[in-house]
């Protein structure tokens, strides 16, 4: 590796190590689930993309690396031919070596800048992707807990839970899952599809081609995340070591599979009600619709009572 890969490399690791430990204090994310108040919501994606930089980033490396490299070889490209031309100018006008190597590592500079901008520009749309994925699940979820699932008690959340479970089991075993995981196992397959060129903005496209692949490859862990609650550092530590071997090792599809069984037999055990994955975020949010409904179920007995009282206090007047 050169000089602007180690620093690369070695930013990417600082990064996710000091996300690590930001992520180990999460926010109250039901909070912002149940009432969308924009502060709670800023402050979760906020959080959700400082997790997200903790867990993907290391499975990144490869990629992001093979990405720098193919930027530098064009423009190692470019560096050499005016190199050649100043030294065939110096050569003319008989201007000493010194001034060239000057020149030379002036350039050299410049571009091993510019390269650390594109990639950190790859990067960054990267990361665009899962924050604005983050939000997306948010308000998909909040928008049913605050009205397709209102009334739903702890059992019916939990019949829920267990389908989300058993269908991101199954598209663990789907043919979109093996596809993305192909891109994203091989960085040398997907610059050969996807290389743009190598100008900031080509840079930025890749970025997001790949943060739609790995988005297609993970997303149902982190639905599980949000769905069921399980934004703590524990499941965050478990599940980015799964995708770090999915995408490193020539053969993560089978370790795909293997949590797709799991998924499958825990969502299973979840619906028959033999186990819980509710979480207590979760289990009081379903307690605030049972009281909900139950408050309005009192709420209409008092109206009932009041409406038949009004009409034997008429009835009692009338016979009078």
């Amino acid at each position: 590796m050169d000089k602007s890969q180690k620093i690369i490399g070695i930013s990417l690791v600082t990064i996710s190590i000091i996300t690590w430990i930001f992520s180990i204090d999460q926010p109250d994310m039901m909070h912002a689930m149940m009432t969308l108040n924009p502060l709670a919501v800023t402050i979760f994606t906020i959080s959700w993309t400082v997790g997200m930089a903790a867990m993907m980033f290391p499975a990144i490396i490869p990629m992001v690396l093979l990405y720098n490299r193919f930027s530098k070889s064009k423009t190692d490209d470019d560096n050499n031919n005016n190199v050649s031309s100043n030294r065939k100018l110096n050569q003319d006008v008989d201007k000493p070596e010194t001034k060239e190597d000057g020149q030379r590592h002036k350039y050299s500079y410049l571009l091993v800048s510019r390269r650390v901008i594109k990639t950190s520009g790859f990067v960054g749309t990267y990361l665009l992707v899962w924050s604005l994925t983050g939000v997306m699940l948010l308000l998909f979820w909040s928008v049913l807990m605050n009205n397709l699932f209102v009334g739903y008690n702890t059992n019916d959340f939990a019949v829920v839970s267990g389908i989300l479970l058993v269908i991101s089991g199954f598209y663990q075993f789907s043919s979109l899952k093996k596809k993305c995981l192909a891109y994203c196992e091989s960085p040398l397959a997907f610059f050969m599809k996807r290389w743009k060129g190598n100008k900031l903005i080509d840079g930025l496209k890749m970025g997001l081609y790949h943060g739609m692949y790995c988005l297609g490859c993970c997303w149902p862990y982190f639905l599980l995340m949000i769905a069921l609650g399980w934004m703590n550092i524990l499941w965050m530590g478990l599940f980015a070591v799964i995708i770090f071997v999915e995408k490193i090792w020539s053969k993560g599809i089978w370790l795909a599979r293997g949590v797709g069984v799991m998924f499958i037999l825990i969502g299973l055990l979840t619906i028959t009600g033999m186990i819980s994955v509710v979480t207590e975020g979760n289990e009081m949010a379903s307690s605030d619709n049972d009281i909900t409904s139950m408050t309005s179920m009192d709420m209409n007995n008092t109206v009932q009572d009041s409406e038949i009282k009004d009409m034997k206090h008429n009835m009692d007047m009338n016979m009078k």
